[in-house]
């Protein structure tokens, strides 16, 4: 066990971008339109978040080289650019949602004006990321805190719902798809739950523990423990992402809401629960907000010099992936769109990142003896084939 926890982090990092504020969005939507039947999307997108989240790592480790740096050893100058205006576009998407998601907390909690609080969210998540100069194990240890409040807060919430659990027993394991709407915001799970940005990041974050191992059973041991660490942090994402759906359908849905805002989500959870339960979302939201921001401006910062070489400060990096999203906050865009927007746009995104790594995670060359299997590379582009088909199908659905 001490072995074990001196490899646990790097995922735990990354599982943060899992349970961002575009999750609550997404899942709120869809437990209250469509009560627990979009809760094997969770499952399906969580599996898909482990696959794809160790083929990140093992790249990590096996070339100590993060996704966008092979990426530019390995493509063209075009297809660099390509990917690097993707990845930033990406960055910038994921980092509005997380920072509109901690502006509505302190809203939600402090009654706070929006405006105000994103310049706190702006200022929170630089103090976060400012911790970096301690080493990664600094803040893998606040992100851990973190994800253990959020943890906490929707646990209680479970228990305040009163969910039916043989409903969503059924509903975890069966697929059912019930209209185009239910397509719509299914796909806008997959997109805040398989998150482009930090297949880059996780791909860097490996590296801080892999510059200790040279030898090649080092390596094998330091994957099998990023493998646990992925697959207990992905499961913890899966139990939040989960209760976010629980709650709203038990609660929402059975009263006839539809809820379409986060503040209505808030407002409504005082009358049918208690004060207590409002409490815990807003506190939940505000620290996913936070934490998310944090690292999806840790990968902004991974992705923007990989690709093209470009050198620019870290503070540079970081004001691109935030201003965007104070610029949101300050021209009064509706929140629950703009997260529900961004999540669906995340998942076009998807398979630039997604590509790019099954591709340079097969190359023998590359990866010697972590070169994937025949049995990952068929697995990977099956996983592969169904995000780029949903997405293709809302495509459609937005445009007829």
């Amino acid at each position: 066990m001490r072995k074990l926890i001196k490899y646990l982090g790097p995922a735990f990092i990354v599982s943060v971008a899992y349970i961002d504020p575009g999750n609550f969005a997404t899942n709120i939507t869809g437990g209250s339109k469509f009560n627990y039947s979009l809760i094997w999307v969770i499952l399906f997108s969580n599996i898909m978040a482990i696959f794809l989240q160790i083929n990140s790592a093992k790249l990590g480790i096996a070339t100590n080289k993060n996704l966008s740096e092979k990426c530019r050893e390995q493509f063209s100058k075009k297809i660099n650019i390509f990917l690097w205006i993707v990845a930033v576009f990406t960055s910038i998407a994921t980092t509005m949602a997380e920072f509109l998601g901690g502006a509505l907390g302190l809203y939600l909690l402090f009654n706070i004006p929006l405006n105000i609080a994103g310049l706190l969210t702006f200022l929170i998540t630089y103090i976060i990321i400012y911790f970096e100069k301690y080493g990664q194990r600094t803040i893998e240890i606040i992100i851990f805190v973190l994800i253990s409040i959020i943890c906490i807060t929707y646990s209680i919430e479970v228990f305040l719902a009163k969910p039916d659990y043989v409903q969503i027993g059924i509903h975890t394991l069966l697929p059912t798809i019930k209209n185009s709407d239910a397509l719509f915001v299914a796909v806008g799970m997959l997109g805040a739950t398989v998150m482009p940005h930090v297949i880059f990041l996780h791909s860097e974050l490996v590296k801080d523990r892999n510059n200790k191992f040279t030898t090649l059973i080092q390596k094998k041991k330091h994957l099998k423990m990023e493998k646990i660490d992925i697959i207990i942090a992905m499961n913890i994402a899966f139990f939040v992402n989960s209760a976010m759906i629980i709650v709203s359908a038990a609660v929402f849905y059975k009263q006839g809401l539809v809820v379409d805002t986060i503040e209505k989500a808030h407002q409504s959870l005082q009358p049918l629960l208690g004060n207590l339960s409002s409490v815990f979302f807003a506190i939940a939201l505000l620290v996913s907000g936070f934490s998310s921001s944090a690292i999806g401006t840790m990968a902004g910062e991974s992705v923007m010099d990989g690709f093209i070489n470009i050198k620019l400060s870290n503070n540079i990096k970081r004001l691109i992936t935030m201003i965007p999203a104070m610029l949101i906050i300050l021209i009064g865009f509706n929140p629950m769109k703009a997260l529900l927007l961004s999540q669906v746009c995340l998942s076009f995104a998807l398979p630039m990142a997604i590509i790019p790594l099954l591709i340079i995670t097969s190359n023998k060359k590359i990866m010697k003896e972590f070169v994937n299997t025949k049995f990952i590379k068929i697995t990977g582009i099956f996983i592969s084939t169904i995000i780029i088909t949903l997405n293709f199908l809302l495509l459609i659905l937005m445009f007829a």
